[in-house]
């Protein structure tokens, strides 16, 4: 094109030719300036966005630790420290950013920021790098390696934060290694480099946004790990008979140490801190009477500042303790008429409110299992008992007394009873009773008469339990060495005259 001689004419088309290649060039410079100004304005608008969701993930890591310390505290602690250490490398970012940018009227004029010499000036110095283009290695350099030693050495994230704030040396065309901060900075238009330190930016806080996930990530997978659970059985009920099938069932229930409720309600009774342990609480209170008895309460947690319950709802039986051993004679299954037999009746493992019991004669009493059995007609009375399992069967066993009649009563004077002595002045005021020695009930026999014989004198008939007049005049008339014999004692049992108390055996007094 510049060759031989040229004509004026032809001289004006060449350099017109390179006019308008330059125009060409300016225009696409300033194309490619205004893309790079476009990709720093949305990159900016990111990195807006992602700390406004990093400071909420943030804010529910310190929720999370407030209400389970044992669970998230460390969690919150390491990602505090991100926070920290982000924060400040982005805001020495931004004092980079501001401090190119200073001395420009429009910072949106993207067009004119084509120049590298404020970058070049304070970066590099010859061959070398300035203060400043070192302090800006060792930021780069204390972040990922401040941040790797946070989240540990085997954290997946490692590779790509080694990767995403790497300031090693870097390959050219032809296998040259050149420095990293020369490869990126050196000789590049002012947006360019503005637009590289938002993107740097935008990589802090996607690291922080990606290791926050990582140990929310890894708590979450932590709880749910099968190495989390235990195997537990449920029987459907309390106890078994022999001759039952076992009925129950096997869940896998999740053991947290770390997992603490703020309160725990059973019964109406707040469980105390030092019964709440290693992801269990422990149940210790009186089992209460005899019967069918329930576990009702309620976890309370605090998720997301606000309680959360959890119903608890079970129950168990309390059955009779045993206290002694069941000795029966087997002939002597009796009961007596006329007196309230006192009877305890109850079934092992069935509680006292299940239990049935049927006979003539028999009415249940106060107290768990008694009975009273007031035998009538007949010889015999047999008492049926039935109850209810827990299963909802019935069992149910019988059992015959035989009915005995109150044995006659031995007479007595003065409560002495076979052969007495003593004067006759003494015999003449003395009381004649009816007494049932030996016997197992406590009864109290009313003496209605009896009749007296003195040697040598008619038998007298008294009323009553004392001597009548005709009776003392026939005993003053006895002699010393004398047996005065009182016998056909009639006595009627206080407290139920219509049964009919056998005639009471003599009584003998020889007179001093």
């Amino acid at each position: 094109m510049a060759s031989g001689k040229l004509s004026a004419r032809q001289k004006m088309i060449n350099l017109m030719y390179l006019v308008f290649i330059a125009m060409l060039a300016m225009n696409m410079s300033k194309e490619v300036l205004s893309a790079f100004g476009f990709m720093n304005e949305k990159l900016t608008d990111n990195n807006v966005s992602a700390t406004v969701k990093n400071n909420s993930t943030l804010a529910n890591i310190a929720t999370k630790a407030q209400e389970q310390p044992e669970k998230y505290k460390a969690h919150y602690d390491t990602a505090k420290k991100i926070d920290d250490l982000s924060k400040e490398f982005n805001s020495y970012l931004d004092s980079k950013k501001t401090f190119f940018l200073e001395e420009r009227e429009d910072v949106k004029d993207y067009e004119t920021m084509d120049q590298s010499g404020v970058v070049d000036e304070h970066f590099f110095k010859g061959d070398k790098f300035t203060e400043a283009g070192q302090e800006f290695l060792g930021k780069i350099s204390d972040y990922r390696e401040t941040v790797i030693g946070l989240i540990g050495e085997k954290s997946p994230l490692i590779p790509i934060i080694n990767k995403r704030f790497d300031t090693s040396d870097q390959i050219q065309e032809g296998g040259i290694m050149q420095p990293w901060l020369n490869n990126r900075y050196e000789g590049f238009p002012l947006i360019s480099t503005v637009t590289n330190l938002t993107s740097m930016q935008m990589d802090i806080n996607t690291t922080q946004s990606e290791i926050y996930g990582s140990l929310l990530g890894g708590q979450l997978e932590s709880d749910v790990s099968m190495t989390k659970y235990e195997a537990i059985v449920i029987p459907e009920k309390t106890a078994f008979f022999q001759g039952e099938n076992f009925k129950g069932k096997i869940v896998l229930g999740k053991v947290d140490p770390t997992l603490k409720p703020e309160s725990v309600t059973v019964n109406g009774n707040d469980i105390k801190k030092d019964n709440i342990q290693t992801g269990q609480v422990l149940l210790d209170f009186p089992a209460g009477s005899v019967g069918d008895r329930d576990i009702k309460g309620k976890f309370i947690f605090i998720e997301n500042g606000k309680p959360v319950e959890i119903e608890i709802n079970s129950s168990y039986a309390v059955i009779p303790k045993p206290n002694s051993a069941v000795i029966s004679a087997d002939k002597m299954n009796v009961v007596y008429r006329g007196v309230p037999n006192p009877m305890t009746i109850s079934i092992p493992g069935i509680s006292d409110n299940l239990v049935t019991a049927n006979g003539d004669g028999l009415n249940r009493a106060a107290g768990s299992g008694k009975y009273i059995m007031t035998p009538r007609a007949g010889k015999e009375v047999k008492i049926s008992v039935s109850g209810k399992l827990p299963n909802g069967q019935t069992v149910s066993t019988s059992q015959v007394f035989r009915i005995k009649g109150i044995p006659a009563p031995s007479g007595s004077i003065r409560k002495q009873t076979g052969y007495v002595k003593m004067p006759k002045t003494s015999l003449e005021n003395s009381t004649v009773g009816a007494l049932l020695p030996d016997f197992d009930f406590d009864l109290e026999l009313r003496t209605s008469g009896f009749t007296v014989k003195v040697p040598g004198q008619g038998a007298v008939v008294v009323r009553g339990s004392k001597m009548n007049a005709q009776a003392k005049k026939a005993i003053a008339k006895a002699k010393r060495g004398d047996v005065v014999t009182i016998f056909a004692i009639k006595s009627a049992l206080v407290g139920n005259t219509n049964y009919k108390i056998k005639e009471a055996s003599a009584v003998s007094i020889e007179i001093q």
